[in-house]
């Protein structure tokens, strides 16, 4: 058997995704060791919720640092330190360098709100209702230096109604994210995902799983 992946978890938020890995890895849903949560801000909820769980934490305000770039040398030496298997991005509302982006290429991972390669960037949910689109979704992909065009792993939709907003949307996507992210992080430490021309294969082929439909 082969030993548990460790992950660190890069947050700048609440953490609702991060207490979803959390709660899947205590259900024995998710075969996962978080070793260390670091927020960018000092009063990220999530910083708590990892400390409840009793996972390491750290801060790097990034408003200490006098570049983009400095900030994310620390950050690679922090989360080195730990020889971690996989980074995960959740709510880390940080542009990475692409220095950064390159020395995790491959086990560097991001969730986005909605279904790419459709509204990279913000907003995504009042872009979605203004479009007119049936659908709309999150996307969890690896990540490249280009922002929100790595090869996708798994993708979760559900159908727009004539009463959602860009906030009721946004509260379902959520319910979206917490299923999909954690799922997408057990193909990852079963090391069931390859990439072969900027395509994401489980289990060597692509999979009808990785684009789910969702009654939220």
């Amino acid at each position: 058997m082969t030993s548990r992946k460790k992950a660190v978890v890069l947050i700048s938020g609440s953490g609702s995704n991060l207490q979803a890995f959390i709660d899947h890895i205590n259900d024995g849903q998710l075969e996962l060791d978080i070793t260390l949560v670091i927020s960018n801000k000092p009063d990220a909820f999530g910083l708590e919720r990892a400390t409840k769980a009793g996972i390491e934490t750290d801060c790097l305000n990034h408003k200490e640092f006098d570049s983009r770039l400095s900030f994310d040398h620390a950050l690679m030496q922090r989360i080195d330190e730990t020889h971690a298997d996989i980074v995960i991005l959740a709510g880390f509302m940080r542009i990475l360098t692409a220095e950064f982006v390159n020395h995790y290429r491959g086990r560097l991972v991001n969730i986005h709100p909605s279904l790419l390669p459709k509204y990279p960037g913000v907003d995504t949910h009042q872009r979605a209702i203004n479009a007119g689109d049936e659908w709309h979704g999150a996307s969890i992909h690896f990540v490249v230096p280009e922002v929100d065009a790595g090869p996708i792993i798994l993708q979760g939709q559900l159908k727009l109604t004539d009463n959602d907003t860009a906030s009721s949307l946004q509260q379902r996507i959520h319910t979206i994210e917490h299923q999909l992210y954690p799922q997408a992080l057990s193909w990852f430490s079963a090391d069931r995902l390859t990439i072969k021309n900027n395509k994401v294969l489980l289990d060597g082929e692509t999979s009808a799983k990785q684009l789910q439909t969702f009654e939220v």
